[in-house]
C-alpha cells in the first residue's frame, strides 16, 4: 500500500457491547482516482456493522476516506483496503462494505465485501 491512512480512524466506547445491533453510515461523496486514467473516481460507500467494544468516530472516518481523493487505485482494492482498516481499528463482530461508483463508459460497479468474526469453540 502506498499510503497508510488507518491511524486517521478514531473510535468510541460501545456503552451496550453486550447487545448485538447495527449501524449503517452512507458516503454519498467518496472519490478516488483511476490508476489507468488519472480520471476521478466518484461512488457511495454504505458501511453496515454490528459493534462489539468500539465504534468508528464520524468524523475521523470522513477525514480518513478524504486521503483517498489522489489515490491511484482500482474500485476493488479500495473497498477492499478500507474494509480491512475499520476492522482493524473496530474490531466489529461483523462488517459489509458496499462501494456502488457511479456509471463511467456506460457502465456502473458495485462492489462488497464483507468481515465476519470467528467465532469461538464454545459459541
Amino acid at each position: 500500500m502506498p499510503h497508510d491512512f488507518r491511524s486517521i480512524l478514531e473510535t468510541f466506547e460501545n456503552q451496550y457491547p453486550q447487545r448485538e445491533y447495527v449501524i449503517e453510515i452512507v458516503c454519498p461523496e467518496f472519490t478516488s482516482v483511476c490508476p489507468r486514467t488519472g480520471q476521478p473516481d466518484f461512488g457511495t460507500l454504505t458501511f453496515t456493522y454490528s459493534p462489539r467494544l468500539k465504534c468508528v468516530e464520524l468524523k475521523s472516518l470522513k477525514l480518513y476516506l478524504q486521503q483517498f481523493r489522489n489515490e491511484g487505485i482500482f474500485y476493488e482494492h479500495a473497498t477492499n483496503r478500507i474494509l480491512d482498516d475499520l476492522v482493524a481499528v473496530v474490531e466489529p463482530r461483523w462488517m459489509r462494505l458496499v462501494a456502488a461508483f457511479t456509471p463511467r463508459g456506460g457502465i456502473t460497479t458495485r462492489v462488497t465485501a464483507e468481515y465476519r468474526a470467528e467465532r469461538s469453540a464454545g459459541g
